[in-house]
């Protein structure tokens, strides 16, 4: 499956990732101690929603839209990070995740983001002008394993692919064991497409097999049964969540799911660890 960013900004995957990323690093931010954020598949850093490819798709009309007319106000922080890059009223900018951990940075935290794609890596330079983020344009998976461990002794590595080549799984899979090796107590945050059940629940296999102990899947199906062939939702694999997240999380994820369900459908949006 082709997911390039710049097709889907601000779809409910994008609403669903952003929301979930900032209450898990302002959960880590009750601490004082430094963060160091990593996102080893960037992106662009800024999508026009106004763009040719954004509007090819169209799916931002069931995403941040939907987000900006729900009057949930656990979507009250999602709502204002998508703001902060728009002058007001509807979002025509779209921040991806680079803009949006740039945006929660504290003084002591620390910012590294990584596009191998060189029109990409030289738009997210652009993107993140006047932020202190470090932009580097190397192999995703080779960066992850190279910066582990941070200089700080507390940080969140985002891997977002766009699941282009057949391989995807195996190497996040790999890259993740590796990566567990060198930064047991680390966060990972892993972002996946759903396309239909059986696939995933044989990736969900494998990935028991790497006996991670604090390993959250966080599903978003939107079709209350899979649509053959197409895309059906998206998820993420969070590696040691820490505690006051795990805690704030239902509430957000029900008020995520009434306000992105497709029309018809009710949809599922739930959080359970991988052994359950």
């Amino acid at each position: 499956m082709n997911y390039r960013h710049s097709f889907h900004a601000g779809n409910s995957a994008d609403v669903v990732k952003h929301s979930v990323l900032i209450a898990l690093v302002r959960a880590l931010q009750l601490k004082d101690s430094a963060l160091t954020l990593i996102d080893t598949h960037a992106g662009c850093g800024l999508y026009d929603l106004g763009g040719e490819e954004a509007r090819r798709t169209g799916e931002a009309a069931q995403g941040v839209y939907r987000a900006f007319a729900d009057p949930s106000p656990l979507l009250g922080d999602y709502r204002a990070a998508v703001a902060a890059v728009n002058a007001g009223g509807e979002p025509r900018l779209y921040p991806g995740s680079p803009r949006i951990l740039a945006q929660l940075l504290r003084p002591q935290d620390v910012l590294v983001l990584n596009e191998k794609h060189p029109q990409d890596a030289q738009t997210l330079r652009g993107a993140m002008r006047g932020t202190p983020a470090a932009v580097h344009q190397r192999d995703a998976y080779e960066l992850w394993l190279a910066l582990l461990p941070p200089r700080s002794p507390r940080g969140v590595v985002v891997v977002d692919p766009p699941y282009e080549q057949t391989d995807e799984r195996a190497r996040v899979t790999a890259t993740l064991a590796a990566a567990h090796r060198k930064w047991a107590h680390g966060v990972t945050v892993i972002w996946y497409p759903l396309k239909d059940r059986a696939a995933h629940q044989r990736w969900k296999q494998q990935l028991r097999k790497l006996g991670i102990p604090k390993f959250l899947c966080v599903e978003h199906w939107l079709y209350d049964s899979d649509q053959p062939g197409s895309y059906n939702g998206a998820g993420l694999f969070i590696v040691n969540p820490p505690y006051a997240f795990t805690q704030t999380l239902p509430p957000l994820l029900q008020a995520l799911r009434a306000a992105l369900a497709p029309e018809g459908h009710n949809g599922e949006l739930t959080a359970r660890w991988l052994g359950d």
